[in-house]
């Protein structure tokens, strides 16, 4: 089962106390015991940490709890990993470690890096079933980064760059201006912190080679053990999810992807229950539901982009997920925003 460090939770608690939550009543409510968050090294599940997140948003007025979690997250507070990232001799070094070993610390997240033109983007990936705490998760990661830059590279980065969020701007918006100041624009289409690429070779001063080695083996031994408490079914997901447009590859491909023959990642997933179909229903839901709240495609471009060649079928697939049609999910939605 999917783990992440107690400690995150125990931040997020001293935010929420100092909102007026009791921290007892908090951890009792997310169903986690009080004595799990005395050390740092201790582990709670995935869903106890998102069962925290929404008890936590339910019971602070808060309006951008998110950004101020993220805020709280200081590089340091990732250990090893931020250890190894702010032991390396470029930025684009530390970035390609951070993107490696993200998942250690966020499992259910994925962060992906990129030159595109004349910009360095870093772009985060929601590769979990939480809808409700999307716009919670994304602000968290993204002022989560802001510290990072802050540390290494002052304001240098994002004086000639942007961030991206793909969602519409909230009623706190002038929270994220706060932080981002005014170069951050919603409804963007991707979840992104861009920057002009030739920052990419400053050094950073705190390059140790030694240290950096002993920092990713450490990262690499918490990465195997991720990966033997993951189940298949989710490595089959995470997969998936990285596909970047077009149509989804077929089992055979990603048994080959996960060095196996398709008879045994079929007779994996049987095991737990699971058809491969049904993952790749899970991902065309995910993303649809993404493109919608986006309002850039219509329905007709969104069915084809899913791998549908009748827009009817996917009109059928979407009742079945949501009980509406896509066009009133949609209306519905922008309703409620």
């Amino acid at each position: 089962m999917p783990v992440i460090r107690a400690h995150y939770a125990d931040i997020l608690c001293q935010l929420a106390t100092e909102q007026g939550v009791t921290r007892t009543e908090l951890l009792a409510a997310a169903g986690i015991r009080v004595s799990m968050l005395s050390h740092p090294e201790n582990l709670i599940t995935v869903e106890q940490f998102t069962a925290l997140c929404r008890e936590a948003l339910a019971r602070t007025t808060h309006p951008g709890l998110g950004l101020e979690y993220g805020r709280r997250l200081k590089f340091t507070t990732h250990g090893s990993l931020s250890q190894a990232a702010i032991s390396c001799d470029t930025l684009e070094q530390a970035l390609t470690v951070l993107i490696k070993y993200f998942r250690i610390r966020f499992v259910y997240m994925e962060l992906e890096f990129f030159t595109e033109g004349d910009d360095a983007v870093v772009q985060l990936r929601l590769s979990h079933e939480f809808e409700d705490l999307y716009r919670f998760n994304v602000e968290v990661v993204m002022a989560s980064l802001m510290d990072v830059n802050q540390l290494l590279f002052g304001s240098r980065l994002l004086d000639s760059g942007v961030c991206r969020l793909d969602y519409p701007e909230p009623a706190h918006g002038a929270l994220y201006r706060a932080l981002f100041g005014d170069r951050v624009s919603f409804s963007a289409g991707a979840n992104q912190l861009r920057f002009h690429k030739q920052f990419l070779d400053l050094p950073i001063s705190l390059s140790n080679p030694v240290t950096r080695r002993v920092a990713e083996a450490q990262c690499e031994e918490e990465m195997r053990s991720l990966e033997a408490a993951t189940s298949v079914s989710s490595r089959v997901l995470r997969l998936l999810e990285a596909v970047k447009g077009g149509r989804l590859p077929d089992l055979e491909s990603v048994a080959r992807q996960m060095q196996v023959s398709s008879r045994t990642l079929r007779r994996q997933l049987s095991r737990e229950g699971v058809r491969y179909q049904a993952l790749v229903e899970t991902i065309r839901h995910r993303r649809a539901l993404e493109l919608l709240r986006r309002g850039q495609l219509s329905i007709d471009d969104i069915a084809d982009g899913l791998g549908y060649s009748d827009p009817s079928n996917f009109g059928r697939a979407f009742r079945k997920w949501e009980g509406v049609s896509p066009t009133a999910w949609r209306a519905r939605y922008l309703r409620e925003r």
